[in-house]
């Protein structure tokens, strides 16, 4: 079976106020990119061609003229409204439809990764049973779901924002599940605040013996960014790696050619249809390679 994507990008962005007042969060710009285009890039990098994405209903409209059906990447991209914001978990029931017993990967739209081993990081944890998250080892993981693993490298315990972190390996928004996910997510209570919660949905599996973590390489990049700190460090993180290599982040263009899900020719049509800017003009040094 062929894993499927979720790309979560609901919630109200309250704490880019009063940035998101008019508009989604994940349609702010990362440097030269909409915010969007990074984890989509991260599921097109796990071999991930079908993805489910699911916004507000006031943003749905913006999404599609942004994104259409995905085809010019190669994709299919399908949408789904969240009307209220009532818990990671509950992505899982918005799309079960979509999902029909397959396997997935939920990524949260304000999430950015960025790294070397990023891709084998992806295939290694695609390739997984059960449920497998990453470890990213934080400062302060008492602002995160934090994730203890013991000497074999297997999870001892799961913690949403502790008081007192029993480590410091944070769990980032990327997420791996089997076919089950949904109907462990239909088994969830809703926590104190009315959300279906997401490390409640791991728990399930962890109560199995099925839930694995994969820690995330030194020197690979992790950014919430949801805040305005987070914001800007994404944008100058992105500008000094482009402007350095010469090469785009998140680029989903070149991604799809590389993997050839799409041809030069239909490079040429998408193209055609971009205004001209130095994201263009990147675009168009593809066709020389």
């Amino acid at each position: 079976m062929k894993r499927k994507g979720i790309l979560l990008s609901g919630g109200s962005g309250s704490r880019l106020y009063p940035l998101t007042k008019p508009i989604s969060k994940q349609l702010l710009p990362i440097y030269n990119k909409p915010m969007i285009y990074y984890p989509i890039s991260v599921l097109m990098l796990a071999e991930i061609r079908e993805i489910l994405l699911i916004t507000t209903g006031d943003a749905l409209a913006l999404y599609q003229e942004l994104l259409g059906d995905g085809e010019q990447w190669g994709l299919s991209i399908s949408y789904c409204v969240q009307e209220e914001p009532r818990g990671l978990a509950e992505a899982f029931l918005l799309g079960e439809e979509f999902l029909a017993g397959d396997p997935c990967c939920l990524v949260l739209g304000d999430n950015f990764f960025y790294g070397a081993n990023l891709s084998g990081h992806l295939r290694r944890a695609s390739g997984g049973e059960g449920a497998r998250v990453f470890g990213y080892p934080v400062g302060d993981p008492s602002a995160f779901g934090v994730v203890e693993l013991n000497e074999e490298g297997k999870v001892v315990s799961l913690e949403e924002k502790p008081e007192v972190p029993r480590s410091s390996l944070a769990v980032p928004g990327l997420y791996f599940f089997d076919g089950r996910v949904s109907e462990y997510a239909r088994k969830l209570i809703p926590s104190e605040r009315g959300e279906l919660e997401i490390t409640d949905l791991l728990q399930h599996y962890l109560a199995e013996g099925r839930l694995e973590v994969e820690k995330m390489a030194r020197g690979t990049a992790w950014l919430d960014t949801g805040t305005h700190d987070g914001l800007l460090d994404a944008a100058v993180f992105v500008r000094v790696v482009e402007k350095r290599q010469g090469l785009q982040v998140g680029c989903l263009e070149e991604i799809a050619l590389q993997k050839g899900w799409i041809s030069k020719e239909d490079l040429k049509k998408a193209i055609e249809k971009m205004g001209r800017s130095s994201y263009r003009e990147y675009v168009e040094t593809l066709l020389e390679g």
